[in-house]
């Protein structure tokens, strides 16, 4: 067998796309950070968190596997809600590999047979059920939750490539989760340079750290009326070499003032919790010290008006 660039002697090297999808909340973004080894995509127990398709690459000697995070599919109550679906339907038209998430510590339920259906639709694509947070559930348990995923596929004619449990948080089987999904890749040379763990824009990255750490102990109704956009990132000038200065100003938009007030909290207080937060990631991120300027602006109705989700990056 030839070598194709990038491959170990001897070895065929493998290179494509996987997304993971599923339902808001089912571990996807969290698993996708344990496969490339690095935070590239936002967390957190707010469901519907993620609203892009992140990249994030997994450099091996034998291949490069590219992993999409996608939003989770919903049935959508707004024109953002629908967006985001759109958004996640075309990118299983886009990969070589399509892995569905099954919460270990949950039954599958309505939204998951919802999303399992349009998969069926899809048969020239290879899928992968993965069983997350299989460390939050007993053995028996889980052997139960596996043998559900199989009957589903057998009653909805889904041929699942793989039936895997994985654990993100304790790192269980997401090695074997890797080697599965680069088994489906197709044989080609690397389609990223080598150390590169993402292809977002370094303002994407940044508005969604901000983002991620505004949901965090907010209101249940809150988390989809918020959207951050990075207006400005510049070196503050007059600073010595040895001792640079990143200004980064961002503006987080929300719906109504009543949420404006709970993002600001009293006296400030929240907002000021929001910024040292995310500050800290923003540096472990850009490998600089950050000054970061958050404002609060009131965007109406923003989910709804096809204008406005233009303007947010929508």
């Amino acid at each position: 067998m030839t070598q194709l660039d990038g491959g170990p002697e001897g070895a065929e090297y493998r290179s494509g796309f996987a997304c993971f999808v599923g339902r808001p909340n089912t571990g996807k973004s969290t698993l996708m950070n344990s496969l490339v080894g690095q935070k590239v995509a936002i967390t957190s127990t707010r469901p519907q968190t993620t609203r892009h398709a992140i990249r994030g690459v997994v450099h091996r000697d034998d291949g490069q596997l590219i992993l999409v995070d996608t939003p989770g599919l919903h049935r959508p109550r707004t024109l953002l809600g629908q967006r985001l679906n759109d958004l996640v339907r075309t990118t299983w038209a886009e990969v070589d590999a399509i892995a569905m998430c099954f919460p270990a510590d949950e039954r599958i339920g309505p939204g998951d047979r919802y999303i399992a259906a349009e998969l069926a639709r899809i048969t020239s694509t290879p899928r992968i059920a993965v069983a997350t947070k299989m460390d939050l559930v007993s053995d028996s348990r889980l052997a139960e939750h596996l043998a559900a995923v199989a009957d589903l596929g057998v009653e909805l004619e889904i041929d699942w490539a793989e039936i895997v449990p994985v654990s993100a948080t304790t790192g269980t089987q997401v090695g074997l989760l890797t080697e599965l999904l680069l088994a489906q890749m197709p044989a080609g040379p690397p389609l990223y340079p080598e150390g590169e763990l993402t292809d977002e824009p370094e303002e994407k990255l940044i508005a969604e750290l901000v983002r991620e750490s505004a949901l965090e102990g907010v209101r249940d109704e809150l988390p989809h009326s918020i959207a951050v956009v990075v207006e400005e990132m510049q070196p503050r000038e007059d600073r010595p070499e040895n001792r640079p200065l990143l200004d980064i100003y961002v503006n987080i938009f929300v719906e109504r003032d009543s949420q404006k007030s709970i993002v600001i909290g009293r006296k400030g207080a929240r907002l000021r919790e929001v910024g040292t937060t995310a500050r800290k990631h923003i540096e472990r991120l850009l490998g600089t010290p950050v000054y970061l300027d958050l404002h609060v602006k009131v965007s109406k109705d923003w989910q709804r008006d096809p204008k406005k989700l233009g303007r947010l990056g929508f």
